[in-house]
């Protein structure tokens, strides 16, 4: 894993409640300018992503910024089962990661996040008493309650494969949800807890007004009207944000593990220029 000319990556666990977390640290290369901690995305979403952000771990390291990467509990090769897996608990190891980097670098520290995990970024950053230099959004969902209604389509979709006779609705696996019940879906088991968090969320509650956000999108044409709706949001709050589309594959939902270069490209000037 570890190229000509990088330095080794150091995988490690994290102590942290209950358990540990899984962590990579990609050292900077030379003098390190700064740090960034990533937020992983949801689910299986996490898994596809994998390779598109351990490179663009090692870009930014080899530009001089140190990352941290960190699997939440219940995901990857931390601690815990999915099913018991909590909004609170992510934000807490968010929020350890990040403890992890100020005890070891002077340089500033920003955050970096995918999917739903830049939702639990910006939640991390609202909650946080400490400045953060900058915050990087990578294809964000807008709502929470839209992804979960996402999410639940999948188990839909297999219950209707699967020929039971039954007519499951969105609705229906709501009110399941909100009785208490765990629901598997796509491999998954999800708690009803960790889905009311999730339908709680919505991006524009979320930005942080003071920090320098750069939102980059994977997709074709102008920019769509939900993602205007959100900058307007945050732009009346004072909020600097540039959104930037580029052209690629969705990796994170990709069949086949994919790559976006030019995402890669445009990350690392963002941190290295900035707005």
């Amino acid at each position: 894993m570890n190229g000509p000319g990088h330095p080794p990556l150091q995988p490690f666990f994290l102590d942290a409640h209950p358990g540990r977390r899984f962590c990579v640290f990609y050292p900077a290369i030379g003098t390190c300018r700064g740090s960034v901690l990533y937020v992983h995305p949801f689910a299986e979403e996490m898994n596809k992503s994998r390779r598109m952000a351990a490179l663009q771990a090692r870009a930014l390291a080899a530009s001089g910024i140190s990352v941290l990467t960190l699997d939440c509990y219940g995901c990857g090769d931390s601690s815990g089962d999915f099913r018991e897996a909590r909004w609170d608990i992510w934000k807490a190891d968010i929020a350890a990661g990040v403890a992890w980097l100020r005890q070891r670098t002077a340089a500033p520290i920003s955050m970096w996040g995918l999917r739903l995990g830049a939702l639990l970024m910006l939640d991390v950053a609202n909650s946080s008493d400490q400045p953060f230099e900058r915050l990087v959004l990578w294809q964000p969902v807008l709502s929470g309650r839209t992804f979960l209604t996402q999410f639940l389509r999948l188990r839909l979709a297999s219950e209707m494969l699967n020929g039971t006779g039954e007519k499951p609705s969105v609705q229906g696996l709501r009110e399941r949800l909100a009785a208490g019940e765990t629901l598997e879906i796509a491999g998954y088991e999800l708690a009803s807890p960790l889905a009311t968090a999730l339908d709680g969320l919505e991006l524009a509650d979320l930005g942080l007004p003071g920090t320098p956000h750069e939102w980059l999108e994977i997709g074709d044409g102008p920019q769509t009207p939900a993602t205007t709706q959100v900058i307007e949001a945050w732009t009346k709050r004072g909020i600097l944000v540039r959104n930037q589309r580029l052209q690629g594959e969705p990796f994170w939902q990709t069949q086949e593990i994919t790559e976006c270069p030019e995402l890669i490209v445009r990350t690392t000037e963002g941190f290295t220029h900035g707005l």
